[in-house]
């Protein structure tokens, strides 16, 4: 046998796996210390609406939690994180160890895929939903199947129907980010029970807690009657843990098992892990925080409603709105000391996914579009 090692492409660093070389790095909403340093201006006059952040920041129950557990840094963090994992048991009413941690819910993602996907297998996920699901994807050498969107939302029936011989994952965001749409119980338990059972769906519920009581799906019951399912739920967003990156995954324990299998050892820091605990509890907090999104939800879409432009009803946290030449206005508002998203990237070139902050800097933003599209009205 030759031991003779390959060259690497002329050019190559490395000689990389090629469906490595074809992703597209995942583009993240730009941060206020690099527009600071690209315009001259003062990081505490720049407002981001761009990366879906709670505008409340941290609760002050998760920073005593984090002052406390600052003494033990210099030890590992519990890998097994089972202070959490206890919380949210008792929390969804389910085993503890039905539950994954993950750094971040997209740390949940991935290990989806890295369970089910590889080169001759599939994913199906839908046209403007999560940039991360087809990067998770690509990263396995696996086929990904885009099924187009129904009025910007999920069409399930269209995604069951792309099922194919080699699909091994079917990612379902709901709401869905960045167009912010919402399917209902009955038509997302429908479709749930027809995935042939070696499918894993994973339904991703990171904005799971903006959503009315009413609207919210008995999903954890789901995970109960179903092996092959999923939840995946974050502590980023209506908590505002975003810089500590922690989430969760709830499913079967035969799942769960394996997700452990892949996970990096120590994946949820410690502080991370004291935080989301008393986060969990904080109601209050995610209380103040829905009402804060509700009320400068509808801030925003007055606002759009009144220079005669269009939105997408959302279920989120930010918002969807139609400018013409998303990528100019984008540049305008900039220059004016407000980041808001892009999506063009998403194939939406014609809108930008404004972040739903605080009433000043909702106002901020409103009069900096205000400016830049000055056809729009007053």
């Amino acid at each position: 046998m030759s031991t003779a090692v390959q060259a690497a492409p002329p050019g190559a660093a490395v000689d990389a796996l090629p469906y490595v070389r074809s992703i597209a790095p995942y583009q993240a909403g730009k941060p206020i210390e690099e527009l600071a340093r690209e315009h001259g201006l003062q990081p505490e006059r720049i407002v981001k609406l761009a990366s879906n952040e709670n505008p409340l920041g941290m609760p002050q129950s998760a920073r005593a939690a984090i002052e406390a557990a600052l003494a033990e840094l210099g030890r590992y963090p519990d890998s097994n994180g089972f202070e959490l994992k206890a919380a949210l048991s008792r929390r969804l009413g389910v085993p503890a160890d039905w539950i994954t941690l993950g750094n971040g819910s997209n740390d949940i993602l991935e290990g989806a895929a890295a369970v089910t996907l590889a080169p001759g297998r599939s994913c199906v996920y839908a046209q403007h939903s999560f940039a991360v699901y087809p990067l998770a994807t690509l990263a396995r050498g696996a086929r990904p199947i885009v099924v187009a969107a129904r009025d910007f939302g999920h069409d399930l029936e269209a995604m069951l129907a792309a099922i194919d011989a080699d699909t091994r994952l079917v990612f379902v965001a709901n709401p869905n980010n960045p167009t912010g749409t919402f399917v209902g119980a009955d038509e997302m338990a429908g479709f749930l029970d027809r995935v042939p059972r070696r499918v894993l769906v994973v339904l991703d519920e990171a904005y799971n807690e903006y959503l009315a009581p009413e609207l919210r799906h008995p999903s954890i019951d789901w995970v109960r009657r179903l092996p092959n399912l999923l939840v995946s739920r974050s502590f980023s967003k209506a908590f505002g843990l975003a810089g500590l990156r922690i989430g969760y995954g709830v499913a079967q324990p035969e799942l769960t098992d394996l997700l452990n299998r892949v996970r990096q050892p120590f994946n949820c820091n410690s502080l991370a892990q004291a935080a989301a605990v008393a986060a969990l509890a904080d109601e209050a907090f995610v209380a103040r925080s829905v009402e804060v999104n509700r009320r400068g939800m509808a801030q925003l879409t007055a606002a759009f409603d009144s220079m005669r432009l269009r939105y997408l009803p959302s279920f989120g946290n930010f918002v969807l709105v139609q400018v013409g030449d998303g990528a100019a206005v984008y540049q305008g508002l900039l220059r004016r000391g407000v980041i808001v998203r892009p999506v063009a990237n998403y194939g939406l070139p014609q809108w930008l996914r404004v972040t739903v902050g605080l009433p000043e800097e909702n106002d901020r933003f409103i009069a900096a579009l205000r400016e830049v599209l000055p056809d729009a009205g007053a």
